[in-house]
Parts: structure tokens; sequence; C-alpha cells
């Protein structure tokens, strides 16, 4: 892809983080779900980290290699047009060389998140995420793609702390990322309205949050003032699930009930990448 078309995907992707309505930006984990999402209109697509570690035979959690992200996010923009979003978890020890890459791969948005891969702490250092950050911005300056930072914070998801003081310290976070170069900010592991109401009205920028079984509607997300919603591995996990049906009658019975009702024909999934 050529940098001015990425260019102004980033700034297109960008801009749809300012409404006038919530995005909806679905999780893809491998390409031909990329273009199914693509096909149904969304205008932007993400990866999921849970979803890709998946694809390679992997647990969630920074254990596949980069390389393996990189590939499935390669494949991706490769056959969508829409801008992509690629789920890079903490960086993998090396924010700046995952943001070139990510970028070098087509992408033109990032997330990164202060949950700690090192067992020994739940979240990164606040100054030490700032600094990450910082730089993840200053290395998209550097390739001249503005890549859409979705900086996440794993506050809630974590339990970090006590729970009377989660609320503060998921503000005080969020707040420090904008202004460190953060385009979004992510409050993944909160669900209740009242809470998302108020930190939307207490963040300085465009709030992210996870949609999905047990999270609110989407209008109603909307209504409290989200600016984005994702859906994380919900739908790869779903996925995983029908193949788990798949796989229990077949065994058990002989039979094909679960792969029929509704199936998409082969020459419908050929023609998703003849264009």
């Amino acid at each position: 892809m050529e940098k001015r078309e990425q260019r102004a995907k980033a700034e297109a992707f960008r801009a749809l983080h300012a409404g006038p309505r919530v995005l909806v930006l679905p999780n893809a984990w491998d390409a031909g779900s990329a273009r199914v999402f693509e096909e149904a209109g969304f205008p932007a697509v993400a990866t999921t980290s849970g979803g890709t570690a998946a694809v390679f035979g992997y647990a969630d959690g920074e254990r596949v290699p980069r390389e393996d992200v990189l590939r499935l996010v390669e494949a991706m923009t490769r056959v969508v047009r829409v801008p992509v979003t690629a789920d890079m978890e903490a960086g993998f020890g090396d924010v700046g060389g995952t943001v070139r890459a990510t970028i070098a791969a087509g992408a033109v948005g990032i997330n990164l998140e202060d949950g700690a891969h090192d067992g020994a702490r739940a979240l990164t250092d606040l100054a030490r995420q700032v600094e990450l950050l910082q730089e993840a911005r200053r290395v998209a300056d550097a390739e001249g793609v503005p890549i859409v930072i979705n900086a996440r914070t794993d506050v809630y998801l974590r339990g970090a702390g006590e729970a009377a003081e989660r609320f503060d310290e998921a503000v005080r976070r969020a707040n420090a990322y904008r202004r460190a170069g953060a385009d979004c900010l992510f409050l993944i592991g909160v669900r209740d309205g009242p809470t998302i109401e108020r930190l939307v009205r207490a963040i300085d920028g465009p709030v992210n949050v996870v949609g999905g079984p047990g999270a609110l509607p989407i209008p109603e997300l909307e209504r409290l003032g989200v600016r984005r919603v994702s859906i994380a591995s919900s739908a790869s996990r779903a996925s995983l699930a029908l193949v788990e049906r798949i796989a229990a009658e077949l065994s058990d019975g002989g039979t094909y009930g679960a792969m029929e009702q509704p199936t998409m024909t082969h020459a419908k999934v050929n023609a998703l990448f003849e264009r």
C-alpha cells in the first residue's frame, strides 16, 4: 500500500471516532472473517488478540509470536479496502518496532494495552506506559502514517487496586494516555451503564468499550456517549463453538445438521476474494 493511501485511510479512520454515530468495530480473526465484516458494511475492521492467537495455536496474552500476528494483519489489509486496526497487546516488548511493523503490514490503527505480561503485577507503571505511548506516536510520525492509537487500560479487567479506587485510576490513566498522544481510550472490563457514563464524562477523548453478550445494546452505549464499540474475541469464540457443535454431531450420530443452518457456499467464499 502506498503511504499516501495509507495516510488517507488513517485520517478517515480517525474521523470515524468523531461521530455523528458511534463507531461499531467488529474484530476479525482471519482474512475471511475480515471480508465478511467488510461485506456487511462496516467502515473499518479490527483484529482480536485472542482470536489471532487461537488461529496460530497459542493462548491469548502475548504468547503468539509478533511475526505471526503481523502476517495476519498483512493478509487482512491485502483483501479489504476499509481501514484495519491491529490489536498488538502491550507491544511485544518493543513498542516502537511494533508500531513500525504494524504500519508496514498496512494497518492504520493499533491497540496498545497497559496490562502487564510479566506475572509480577497487574498494570504497567503509569509513567512507563506514557513513555511507551509517546514513543508509539513519535514512530508513527516518523513513518509518515498518522496511525490511530487506541490506548487500553486494564484497571477494570484486571481488578487492579481497591474497587472503590478503580474509577479514579482508570480516568487518571486514560487522560494521561490522551495527553501522551492516544486518539481513543479503551476501558475494557466495565459494563454497567452508570459507570460507563461517568467515565465518558471524565475522560478527555473518545471512549471505547466492549460490546457483545452481556453488554449493553449499542444504541444505549451511544446514548451514554461511547464513541467506539468493539466485540473483542466474541465472534471468533462463537465460531469455535459452532465447530464444537459440528464435531459433536459428526462424532455422536454422523449427521450434518449443525453445518446446514445456515452455511456459506463454496462459491460465495471464493467470491469474497475474487474482486
